[in-house]
């Protein structure tokens, strides 16, 4: 379960202290972080948190689901008019700004799934629906531009995004470069080499 046991505490004061609490310990931290301290960082008592949620699992679990949005938000280009192969790069534009920060510690939902080691848990299936959307960009704008196979493409794409933030830790630097290098080296040996996005007017 990764909700309030309590609809009507969902958005209460004392929830998001517990989730900011919890998204900034499980990312610096990892997520053995006992329930006590978790607590004592978010200025709550053990009695109130096991009010919202019947576990720390759950904790974990909404901590993830309640960030993913500003992650996606943050790494995913606005609306507009660039190609789609400058619009993927703009996610690993995004990459390389993060990784090179003294307190990146990887991918929030990477990290989490690999000390979990759990396909099943709550967390882990929150983790993998973020994923799935960030490879669902890609295979979109793989498909806009003209890309041979834009289902292997968005894995691909998705499999040097996660790589490159896992390096980024195990080295302890910046990527510099690596990480839109690769990238742009898969767009261009799947063919997305245009400008603007292939329409059936352009794309013959």
């Amino acid at each position: 379960m990764t909700q309030a046991t309590s609809t009507a505490t969902a958005g209460s004061p004392t929830r998001d202290r517990l989730l900011d609490a919890a998204a900034e310990l499980f990312y610096r931290e990892g997520v053995g972080v006992g329930v006590e301290a978790l607590c004592r960082v978010a200025g709550v008592s053990k009695r109130s948190m096991y009010q919202l949620f019947d576990s720390k699992d759950s904790v974990l679990a909404a901590s993830l689901e309640r960030s993913a949005p500003a992650y996606l938000a943050f790494l995913l280009p606005p609306d507009d008019d660039r190609a789609p192969r400058d619009r993927i790069l703009h996610v690993f534009e995004r990459l390389e700004e993060t990784a090179a920060r003294p307190d990146y510690r990887g991918c929030p939902f990477v990290a989490v799934t690999a000390e979990l080691k759990a396909p099943d848990h709550p967390a882990s299936l929150v983790a993998r629906r973020c994923k799935d959307q960030l490879t669902a960009f890609f295979r979109q704008e793989a498909e806009r531009g003209g890309a041979g196979d834009p289902e292997l493409l968005a894995r691909q794409l998705t499999v040097t995004f996660d790589g490159s933030g896992v390096r980024a830790v195990m080295q302890g630097q910046g990527l510099d470069g690596l990480a839109l290098a690769t990238a742009t080296a898969l767009l261009t040996g799947a063919g997305m080499n245009d400008t603007a996005p292939r329409t059936p007017e352009t794309s013959g």
